[in-house]
């Protein structure tokens, strides 16, 4: 029996009923949800889709609400690969967005 692994060694992870892609993605959501009892961020949206040319779309992993009025687009990577930088300009090129690595 063969075992599948992720090509990063992204580890798929569930944290309170949601399925996400890597555990670094699944700890970045619950510091989102220690933030929000901060007062730091009003809420979140996860897998936000912006649509590009030729049918393609980009989901940014979380698009976050502050309390002090800010929006931020923030992608949780590991590694950047040269599809996600492109695609990354893409969005930042087509969209008023800026598009935070962690």
């Amino acid at each position: 029996m063969r075992i599948h692994r992720h090509k990063y060694n992204a580890k798929k992870t569930e944290v309170n009923g949601i399925k996400f892609d890597s555990k670094k993605e699944a700890d970045y959501c619950t510091e989102l949800d220690l933030r929000i009892k901060s007062g730091e961020v009003i809420f979140y949206l996860r897998q936000v889709p912006f649509d590009l040319p030729g049918t393609v779309k980009y989901r940014v992993d979380f698009q976050e609400f502050h309390t002090d009025g800010t929006i931020h687009f923030i992608d949780v990577k590991g590694m950047q690969t040269k599809d996600f930088i492109m695609k990354k300009k893409m969005v930042e090129d087509l969209y008023p967005v800026v598009i935070e690595v962690v």
